[in-house]
């Protein structure tokens, strides 16, 4: 099972959510970014301009380019093992919701996309809540903080085993 860390940064008004970028990485070392030309940053909010638009890199940066290249891009990156693939994000509903919408309507999404995205806060609920890594400098760039989803990981994951819970057979 291979397991990818990913993290969206999007403009969301409670109707729409607007892909900005999306950054990967998985546990061989493996890492994808990409900023997406399509936004509109007019309708971003103060939050997102000083805290995501503000660190973007030039749009000459070869990580900008169009959403259907990133699709293309990431279900290359998500597909590049050939096996079953675990997707795992920090507070994921909004994140896997910006991910499907790349294909459009849910039938489209293709069969070897995840049809859901783990969530690490809850995994870090069930474990305890043992202290994790501090957020890196560069936190809400997409990319900054997938490696930070890895590292968190790393430590849940540590924690689960500790507890046993890789142990515990699933049911249903």
């Amino acid at each position: 099972m291979a397991r990818i860390f990913y993290d969206c940064e999007f403009i969301e008004d409670g109707t729409t959510i607007e892909l900005v970028s999306l950054g990967a990485v998985d546990e061989a070392g493996r890492e994808f970014y990409a900023i997406s030309r399509s936004f509109d940053p007019m309708r971003a909010g103060p939050w997102v301009r000083k805290n995501v638009l503000d660190k973007l890199p030039p749009s000459a940066d070869p990580a900008w380019c169009s959403r259907l290249q990133i699709r293309e891009d990431f279900y290359a990156f998500v597909t590049a093992g050939g096996g079953e693939v675990e997707l795992w994000a920090w507070n994921a509903p909004y994140d896997h919701v910006v991910i499907a919408q790349l294909w459009g309507a849910m039938p489209d999404l293709p069969r070897a996309m995840p049809r859901f995205t783990r969530d690490m806060r809850q995994r870090w609920d069930d474990v305890g809540r043992p202290t994790l890594p501090p957020a890196p400098q560069d936190a809400h760039d997409a990319l900054a903080d997938a490696r930070h989803n890895l590292a968190k990981w790393e430590v849940i994951d540590a924690r689960w085993r500790e507890l046993g819970m890789d142990r515990v057979q699933r049911t249903g």
